[in-house]
């Protein structure tokens, strides 16, 4: 089965599935690999029909079953940072490097190359293999072939997650809140500042109260909060305004994000921010009457909730025997998922450490094991009756 994983992790890594580009031909590999099997595939499309998610089923029609995850897209990579190409697989030292080959394609390799003997088997489960564009920014994909899930069915028993935790069950993680906050200014000369609205200037403060925000949110966390760090998060990760040093910037735009470990967090940051929004938009406006800030929402996926006696930890318990439950504080799409009434667990091979640098790879004994548990997963859990 290892053999049969790389020659398929060769192929998916080849494909350059950069998040927000189109990733049409990763999914018409996969369709055309799963097809011959009798997988009923149901495809859902970007609103501009270049990127599909897709979501197969082998084995008996209705619901229950599992779903094995994973996002299709990767992290944008400079190939200068790079010992090797990083779209063409390397093999050194135990370890196949490339994008992707932790974050996520190896799981996907893994999943792909057991299709087959699922297929031969006799389920008395579905076993379902789901696909998602643009998890990296944005989570884009996954709402859009979940909306379709829960309007048409199936509705599954549980899912993985296959993000590369180290095979570690990972049955809680932080939620993933992103923002794009645009200044509206009026530009000017920088020597008559007064007669002019700094996009920049104002973009400044906005961050200061971001922060200031930040800094508060430690106090608001239980003391028995198991992440780390312990509170929920923020963090200002981009700033692009202005057009010299010489001149007063007229537009500006902040990227940003929270990553709460409660909703009550998210309420907190979001209604302080709309305060001072709107006491920055009215200083501004007493010089420009048309200055703006206006804020767009990414994405607000929710984390996933640590859910006692959730089926998707049942089913780690019965692939894996007794195994500590962790939690982390990057996000999955498990949040969406569970939101979607499908429990989840976040499980996979990789380390988390290496995904989004250069050199990623992903060590052949965690694939080995991977693909252990996979095939124990059909033969000792999709074959029984419930």
């Amino acid at each position: 089965m290892l053999d049969d994983t790389l020659k398929i992790l060769d192929d998916l890594i080849a494909f350059e599935s950069v998040a927000l580009t189109p990733n049409l031909e990763l999914i018409d590999y996969v369709v055309n690999y799963l097809e011959p099997l009798g997988a009923r595939i149901t495809l859902t499309h970007s609103p501009d029909q270049t990127k599909a998610n897709l979501f197969a089923t082998l084995g008996p029609e209705g619901n229950g079953g599992i779903v094995l995850s994973g996002h299709s897209d990767v992290v944008p990579v400079d190939p200068a940072d790079w010992a090797t190409p990083p779209f063409t697989t390397d093999y050194r030292q135990g370890r196949v490097y490339g994008r992707g080959t932790a974050d996520m394609k190896g799981f996907i390799a893994c999943v792909l190359a057991m299709a087959p003997r699922y297929a031969a088997l006799d389920l008395k489960r579905p076993l379902h293999i789901a696909l998602t564009f643009d998890e990296e920014d944005g989570f884009h994909g996954a709402p859009i072939l979940l909306e379709e899930l829960v309007r048409n069915g199936p509705t599954p028993a549980a899912v993985i997650i296959g993000e590369p935790t180290g095979l570690r069950v990972v049955g809680a993680h932080k939620g993933c809140f992103e923002y794009t906050t645009t200044f509206t200014g009026m530009n000017g000369h920088s020597s008559l500042p007064d007669q002019a609205v700094s996009a920049v200037h104002y973009a400044v403060r906005f961050i200061a109260r971001l922060l200031e925000l930040g800094a508060a949110l430690p106090a608001l966390a239980p003391t028995d909060s198991p992440y780390n760090p312990p509170s929920s998060t923020v963090n200002a990760g981009v700033i692009s305004g202005g057009i010299a040093r010489c001149t007063v910037a007229g537009d500006c735009v902040v990227e940003w994000e929270m990553r709460p470990i409660q909703d009550s967090d998210a309420d907190f940051v979001r209604t302080e921010l709309a305060a001072a929004t709107e006491a920055l938009v009215a200083e501004m406006r007493q010089t420009h009457p048309e200055a703006a800030i206006e804020t767009e929402t990414v994405c607000e996926v929710r984390g996933l909730e640590f859910a006692e006696g959730s089926p998707a930890l049942l089913l780690m318990g019965e692939l894996l025997g007794e195994n500590p439950v962790e939690v982390v504080s990057y996000g999955t799409e498990a949040g969406l998922f569970q939101a979607a009434g499908v429990p989840a667990v976040v499980w996979g091979p990789g380390d988390i450490e290496v995904a989004h640098k250069p050199d990623e790879s992903v060590a052949l004994s965690d694939l080995e094991a991977c693909l252990e548990s996979l095939e124990k997963l059909g033969l000792d859990i999709l074959t029984k009756t419930l």
